[in-house]
């Protein structure tokens, strides 16, 4: 549903925009709310309100007798709130949030399918320089069957 990477700053407000095709994406599936959380590699992630009550039910049916498993969810939980973006596709990242992921002004939003990612821009830069050179290995050992 979410698929390509944008270049967005965060306005004097402190409102990110959503990309169109993003918008567009989730004015077709009817999405209006969001949730954004604390992500994996250092990013935020997003996702809609349907996405989120999946993983959320996922991650609900883990053993909280697990260390792992409590840890996972605090972090993920405590960090999530929903936002619904205005008509223009604004929106306001929580200030916890843009510390999380190192986010100052300038950000690249990635669509991974069913979840949007928002990067720092110099984060995922250096993210990508690194995925970029193991991505045909990497794509080697997952897909072997």
């Amino acid at each position: 549903m979410f698929y390509g990477e944008y270049i967005h700053g965060i306005d004097q407000k402190g409102r990110l925009i959503l990309p169109s095709k993003f918008r567009d994406a989730a004015k077709e599936n009817n999405i209006e709310r969001f949730f954004v959380t604390r992500g994996l590699d250092k990013c935020i992630f997003m996702f809609s309100e349907y996405e989120w009550r999946t993983q959320e039910q996922k991650f609900k049916n883990l053993s909280f007798t697990k260390q792992e498993a409590r840890t996972f969810n605090r972090m993920f939980f405590s960090g999530a709130t929903d936002v619904i973006p205005d008509a223009q596709g604004r929106f306001i990242i929580p200030q916890y949030l843009k510390d999380f992921a190192a986010i100052s002004k300038e950000t690249v939003i990635i669509g991974v399918s069913n979840r949007i990612e928002i990067w720092d821009s110099t984060t995922w830069k250096e993210f990508f320089a690194k995925s970029n050179s193991i991505f045909e290995e990497t794509a080697e050992k997952m897909m072997d069957l």
